[in-house]
């Protein structure tokens, strides 16, 4: 992590970036620094924090790439980062001079102007009622960066040019551009900035597999022609191998592994990173389908005395646990033998797992194929069984066990929850009777 330095006594003060920002103990410059974030939405009992205790260094020029699954929080910090969403607690340092809270305006300008955002949707981030030129110049011109309508023109069409589309496409509208070419607006939108530090919030996600290469590409061209530096979002795996100098992973707002690429798939010491890695496809079929998933279980920690916190383990490699996982952690690493993250079973080795899951239940290892049939594809507890069921109860109730037995579970619910339903307001219904036909006699 970086060192305090006299630009960080300022940081409460600050009205301007400094030119350069603090240098780490290997002499590399800190451009953003994360300590102790926490990011909550909504207020009292309902309350969620949706990061905790986030803390991180991106450094000036490389891809730091954020990783986990749907919700686990990548968008919120990348959100924070452009002061979009407010800290509850921590705070965010940009060159070493704090950017989260309450800043000068001038301040907030730079931030601006220094650092940009690319969205996922590049539908929904484009205003539809602009045209490209318009869009791409709106910074140009919230910052004046341009001498006169002839530079910035000039400035314009060259960006276009350097994202793959052509002059003539300024006239036209978003809605005229295919998903690539909508997300090459954004990018050229973001870049005629000349940002420091670009939030690139899964800007390939929603593109098909043959674009994303070609973004990709602009991205790292950007980086090598400009020295932009990059916080990466994304969920797959297989391509922040390939374009990240480190990598962090996030698991329901905790950040729990941080270490170089390589040394992070070589070493995925958390449980949840291995099982990150080991849900990333394989493009043969056939290996695919004897696959073994790794299954994360967070019930494998216990946290109730010895409290985990964000460990160096060495190798620039960070690990989140308590002071028992870090010693196994730190064993680990010192044998420095690659892990096996992604096991392909023998049919042997299957029909052994499938007799192991006969006598223990499913605690034995599962293939990906078995895993994915195990859950059937209709089973989707419609409403329409709780309808059914609040109507006809025992036919439902007849039904969902019939469910139960081929493993439809939400179905089998919803039909048991419409039969219950069904049978209570029957019953109320006899009992009010009953009362009536008392008071009647009475």
């Amino acid at each position: 992590m970086a060192k305090n330095t006299d630009t960080l006594n300022n940081e409460a003060t600050a009205r301007h970036l400094p030119e350069h920002g603090p240098l780490d103990e290997n002499g590399r410059e800190v451009l953003l620094s994360l300590k102790n974030v926490d990011i909550t939405f909504g207020k009292g009992d309902n309350a969620v924090k949706a990061v905790k205790n986030a803390s991180f260094d991106i450094y000036k020029g490389e891809t730091f790439s954020l990783v986990g699954e749907s919700g686990s929080g990548k968008t919120t910090i990348g959100r924070a980062v452009i002061r979009v969403n407010p800290c509850a607690a921590g705070e965010i340092l940009y060159k070493g001079v704090r950017i989260s809270g309450n800043i000068p305006r001038s301040l907030d300008r730079e931030v601006i102007r220094n650092i940009q955002m690319v969205f996922q949707d590049p539908a929904a981030s484009l205003n539809e009622r602009a045209t490209v030129d318009y869009i791409v110049s709106e910074g140009l011109y919230n910052f004046h960066l341009y001498k006169d309508e002839a530079d910035r023109i000039r400035k314009v069409e060259e960006m276009i040019k350097e994202v793959g589309l052509l002059p003539e496409h300024l006239t036209r509208y978003p809605h005229e551009f295919s998903g690539g070419q909508r997300q090459r607006i954004g990018l050229a939108r973001a870049m005629i900035m000349e940002p420091e530090l670009v939030v690139a919030d899964e800007p390939i996600s929603a593109l098909d597999v043959s674009i994303r290469a070609q973004v990709l590409n602009l991205l790292k061209k950007f980086q090598r022609e400009e020295g932009t530096t990059y916080l990466f979002i994304a969920h797959d795996l297989s391509i922040v191998r390939f374009i990240s100098d480190r990598i962090g992973v996030i698991y329901k707002g905790d950040i729990v592994e941080i270490a170089e690429a390589e040394e992070l798939f070589d070493f995925p010491l958390h449980p949840y990173t291995r099982s990150l890695i080991s849900a990333i496809p394989i493009p043969d079929p056939k290996l695919e389908k004897h696959k073994q998933l790794f299954t994360y279980d967070p019930s494998v920690h216990d946290y109730s005395e010895d409290k985990p916190e964000m460990v160096c383990i060495g190798h620039g490699h960070y690990v989140y646990g308590n002071k028992k996982e870090i010693e196994e952690y730190k064993a680990i690493r010192e044998k420095n033998v690659p892990l096996k993250s992604i096991t392909i079973l023998t049919e042997e080795e299957e029909q052994e797992a499938e007799k192991a899951r006969a006598e223990k239940g499913q605690d034995a290892p599962m293939s990906s194929g078995d895993y994915i049939l195990s859950a059937p594809v209709h089973d989707t507890g419609s409403f329409w069984y709780k309808f059914a069921g609040f109507f006809l109860p025992l036919l439902a109730l007849l039904t969902g066990f019939l469910f139960r037995r081929k493993n439809y579970i939400r179905n089998y619910k919803a039909c048991i929850k419409g039969a219950l339903l069904g049978l209570g307001f029957r019953a109320a219904l006899i009992v009010l009777f009953l009362l009536m036909l008392v008071l009647a006699v009475i």
